[in-house]
């Protein structure tokens, strides 16, 4: 049953299963690494961006102006056919290379598409808006060998040749396994660049040697996750650590004049704050993944809807600092390059119910130990619901689960 997963279905106590990966299977993995241009190459590339963020635009609007005034709807295909004649009118956009152009045509009829999806789904269905020169911030190239490519070197030296701009030095901190596909060129807010790259690879499902241990994972805000084999990780809070150097950074940057060079330094400060803030949280994450995956054969975690949770006033910033929603994608992720198999189970009174009796009461969130009133347990309240995770997916699975014992008197 390797690489099974499980989902707690909407009608209550359905299961629904994914089939187990093949032994060899062809899948898509992305390799980050960092970019260091010349001055000419990141004014070239700051340029492309903007351009590239004017077709996006002028695409968007078409879009809504045709619907508008003659009722039609137009497509991706009929906005990219306009294309050349746009270049004749700007002849900046023949400087670009034309996948790159159609790309920006692309995203504005994927996110057409995301809000007819919204609206057919009953959701909130956010119309897709301009955007500025300033969060129109990644370029894609979609041919390998022919609009870009990656070569390798010695000491993590390489090389990323991009279409009509040249060279571009990269750290190459691992080589590519598999055929690239697309390179996603991307500034951060803080003026750093970065190339994505995905490629086509077959990789053997089972990479890592067997193992018959459980664990249930009950993550929480006092200790990030509490383990059914009573270890616990500990909460970093990552970003309560930087709230100070971030009221700092806002004050000061509060202070100066807008579009100033000096405004635009602290605005950069303030954004390296936030940039650290998310570097550690997920190298934090990465960590106790890879930890927890290469120790255990099967996982059980709650499936828990966060987007929900966080609606909570009181915890919606601890729960987002503690990025839950990352932590279950990247084990999702990593347990299914590595064959693992990952359960998840209704949440519902996973607190509340005896680890060892099955009886339940209920428990308001400050009591944080569990005394059971029915076999006399007592146990961390994160400990128990931990038990109970791996109980349940256990037997969700047909595995042995918990043996509930007669009551006594009976």
């Amino acid at each position: 049953m390797k690489g099974a997963f499980l989902s707690w279905g909407k009608g209550g106590a359905d299961f629904r299963f994914r089939s187990p990966q093949p032994e060899w299977s062809l899948m898509n993995k992305t390799y980050q690494f960092r970019l260091y241009p010349t001055k000419k190459q990141q004014a070239m590339l700051s340029e492309w961006l903007g351009l590239c963020c004017e077709v996006y635009n002028a695409a968007l609007q078409e879009r809504r102006d045709a619907y508008r005034m003659a009722g039609v709807s137009l497509g991706f295909a009929h906005q990219c056919a306009e294309l050349p004649a746009c270049k004749q009118v700007r002849p900046e956009l023949a400087e670009i290379n034309s996948q790159v152009v159609q790309d920006a045509v692309k995203r504005v009829d994927l996110a057409f598409a995301a809000f007819f999806r919204r609206c057919e789904a009953g959701e909130q269905p956010g119309y897709p808006r301009f955007r500025s020169r300033l969060r129109y911030d990644s370029l894609t190239f979609k041919q390998y060998q022919n609009s870009f490519d990656v070569q390798g070197g010695k000491n993590q030296k390489g090389t990323l040749i991009l279409s009509k701009l040249g060279h571009i030095k990269l750290v190459m901190h691992r080589s590519l396994k598999g055929t690239p596909k697309t390179a996603t060129v991307k500034r951060t807010a803080t003026g750093k660049w970065f190339v994505s790259i995905t490629v086509e690879t077959e990789q053997e499902a089972d990479s890592l040697p067997p193992s018959d241990e459980q664990v249930g994972i009950d993550v929480g805000l006092k200790t990030f996750a509490y383990l059914s084999t009573g270890e616990q990780i500990a909460n970093p809070r990552f970003f309560r650590d930087e709230e100070r150097a971030l009221a700092h950074a806002h004050r000061k940057l509060s202070q100066e004049q807008k579009r100033t060079k000096q405004r635009e330094k602290r605005r950069k400060v303030l954004a390296r704050v936030h940039e650290r803030v998310r570097w550690r949280r997920e190298n934090f994450i990465r960590q106790q993944v890879a930890s927890l995956i290469k120790r255990f054969g099967f996982l059980a975690v709650e499936a828990l809807v966060v987007r929900n949770m966080v609606k909570n006033p009181k915890l919606s910033k601890s729960i987002a600092d503690a990025a839950w929603s990352s932590f279950f994608a990247q084990l999702l992720s990593k347990a299914e390059e590595a064959g693992r198999e990952v359960v998840r189970v209704n949440p519902a009174y996973t607190s509340q119910t005896c680890s060892a009796c099955g009886h339940q009461q209920a428990m308001p969130l400050s009591v944080r130990v569990y005394e059971c009133s029915n076999c006399g347990l007592v146990i961390d309240r994160d400990h128990n619901g931990s038990k109970n995770i791996l109980a349940e997916a256990l037997e969700a699975v047909g595995r042995h689960g918990r043996v509930i014992p007669e009551a006594h008197g009976l």
